[in-house]
């Protein structure tokens, strides 16, 4: 984006399409003016948002392979590959150790040291990482697979500690909140340790809700309302400072 002042909010995770209707989703965002990642899931998902999304001034896609899914996706990995020329924009990948996922997590490691090995090769990735329960390896993995200046990680709905928070910062990556994080008393704890310049705004749409329905793109304005809040700063203040967050980030 050339102009600063064109962008209406950051949604910088989303579902775009596990909307009903995913032009309309996309569409809706655009007329918004809302700078949003769409994420997917699987590689096989790719080319339909890639369709959709290369010709939007606002809404990107992202290429996934979701740990939650790397089980029994692994040997899509190779089709992740192919695809990834096609993007700047990876996600959603990351690690999931939660009771769920657990026995699966040797293989989510296995991927997502893959994939960071193969964005690093490119150099000029943006990555955006889920990593419940599990902050301090994919700490560890990024730190070992993604040098500096090969990369840019940004931490979506991140629950690891302070400490983990501090690490994450020393090596460059930013965070993304989420309204569901304002919540919380520990949520807002972490806010308030993140660094004001690598804050951005998601709702991780539709799978969170804002009075009752799926959140949608535009919600990530009440986010960034809710931040400003636990930050002491005027909306207005803060609805800028995301958006030079998401400039410098772009680069």
């Amino acid at each position: 984006m050339s102009e600063t002042s064109a962008i209406g909010g950051v949604d910088f995770h989303c579902h775009l399409d596990l909307y009903p209707d995913h032009e309309a989703a996309i569409a809706r965002a655009e007329a918004g003016r809302i700078y949003t990642l769409t994420v997917t899931t699987t590689p096989k998902a790719w080319p339909r948002n890639h369709e959709l999304t290369r010709h939007t001034r606002y809404v990107r896609a992202a290429l996934g392979l979701h740990p939650q899914l790397a089980a029994e996706r692994a040997s899509e990995l190779s089709l992740w590959e192919r695809h990834l020329p096609e993007t700047r924009y990876v996600g959603e990948v990351g690690l999931d150790a939660g009771p769920r996922f657990y026995q699966s997590l040797d293989v989510q490691k296995q991927v997502f040291r893959r994939v960071l090995d193969r964005c690093a090769e490119t150099s000029d990735k943006i990555l955006t990482v889920h990593s419940v329960r599990s902050a301090p390896a994919v700490l560890d993995l990024v730190e070992a697979h993604l040098p500096p200046g090969r990369g840019k990680v940004v931490l979506h709905w991140f629950t690891g500690s302070k400490s983990d928070a501090r690490r994450a910062t020393a090596l460059g990556c930013y965070f993304s909140v989420n309204a569901e994080m304002t919540r919380k008393d520990r949520g807002r704890e972490l806010i308030r340790a993140i660094p004001r310049d690598r804050i951005l705004t998601e709702t991780d749409g539709p799978l969170t809700h804002v009075a009752g329905r799926p959140a949608e793109p535009r919600d990530a304005i009440t986010a960034a309302t809710e931040v400003a809040d636990i930050l002491g700063l005027s909306k207005e203040r803060m609805a800028r400072l995301i958006v030079t967050n998401l400039h410098t980030l772009l680069g």
